[in-house]
């Protein structure tokens, strides 16, 4: 019997990942990617395009995903389990303060969309159907304990982050309610060098290229005292299959428990290439400066969030024990001469 996946988000870095694995393991893989994707020329998902099947849609159309959906099943009549992982989302925090009622609306309500065509299916399809909902640490905000685990009240501060927990809150409310296969994956802050170039790990690592092409002088970056969790996305997909991989669904912290701040990573992202940073001034006076002399790292207020979320630092031993996952990413420093050694290739 065939094994069937359905991936919102697909063209994403986790997306890309998420559907390069389960096409390692023998899945029939489905996705939808936004019009303003451009389908036809998405270059994280180029080498497996003629393995999946791809159509455009969005989380703000219900009706197209249900149709969608009742297609895909309609046309596997023999299948095993259905698989359905929603990682589409405005995901960038800071626009999600200048785009709220968007973020609102794909990052909440469509997930609830998602969770209703599920509700709808007659109990024989139904029962073969396991869904994941892409949580994030973000939920947690102004932290109030640390480490942060499943356990952990959450405090959101940005509108990304609190339509993210009405998802998640959704999801708990189906699988209580119906009686859905729904999990909810928290996971910490995880890079690639397929992460987005607006996103602060990817700026820095291009900003670090472009210094020694000699494409620019310095790298201008918002809050070097932010701390974070960060991990490699390969590894965080590689948790999300194991979490619908359980009879039972749940919430799973995934977080590589260890935590860095934003100058921290950009002393690392520097030192791949042999460069050593040193620091001078305080506050949005703040400078990076290499041996000679040069300022290579600049504060720009401009790339501060309105609502600054200090430190996040996750504790992933329900998911280490329970699901048995393990990191192969397990430093910061792999991680980094990854995303370097990725782009150079």
């Amino acid at each position: 019997m065939s094994k069937l996946a359905f991936i919102t988000g697909i063209t994403g870095q986790d997306g890309s990942y998420l559907a390069e694995l389960l096409l390692e393991k023998n899945y029939k893989v489905y996705g939808i990617v936004r019009r303003t994707s451009l389908l036809y020329s998405s270059t994280r998902i180029d080498d497996i395009r003629d393995r999946i099947q791809l159509r455009y849609g969005d989380l703000s159309d219900g009706a197209g995903l249900s149709n969608y959906i009742h297609e895909i099943l309609s046309t596997n009549e023999n299948f095993s389990v259905f698989e359905i992982y929603n990682l589409a989302a405005q995901s960038h925090v800071k626009i999600s303060f200048e785009i709220p009622e968007y973020t609102a609306d794909i990052d909440g309500m469509g997930t609830m969309r998602l969770l209703e065509i599920i509700r709808t299916l007659s109990p024989s399809l139904r029962e073969k159907i396991r869904f994941y909902q892409a949580g994030t640490s973000e939920m947690y905000g102004k932290v109030l304990e640390t480490p942060q685990n499943e356990e952990t009240p959450f405090n959101p501060i940005s509108p990304y982050a609190a339509a993210k927990l009405y998802a998640y809150y959704m999801v708990k409310c189906y699988r209580d309610g119906y009686g859905l296969h729904a999990t909810n994956g928290i996971l910490f802050n995880h890079e690639s060098y397929r992460r987005g170039a607006n996103f602060l790990t990817m700026k820095v690592v291009n900003g670090v290229k472009d210094i020694m092409a000699d494409k620019r002088k310095c790298i201008e970056i918002g809050n070097l005292d932010s701390k974070r969790d960060w991990g490699h996305a390969k590894d965080y997909v590689r948790g999300m299959w194991l979490m619908l991989q359980q009879e039972k669904s749940d919430e799973y912290v995934l977080a590589t428990e260890k935590m860095y701040s934003v100058r921290e990573f950009i002393e690392k992202a520097f030192s791949h290439k042999n460069i050593t940073i040193r620091w001078e001034g305080e506050g949005i006076e703040e400078v990076g400066i290499d041996e000679n002399n040069v300022t290579r790292v600049k504060v720009n207020p401009k790339y501060y969030r309105p609502c600054e979320v200090d430190l996040l630092l996750g504790d992933a031993t329900k998911a280490k024990t329970t699901l048995g996952w393990a990191m192969e990413y397990d430093t910061l420093d792999k991680l980094i001469d990854d995303m370097f050694q990725e782009e150079e290739r």
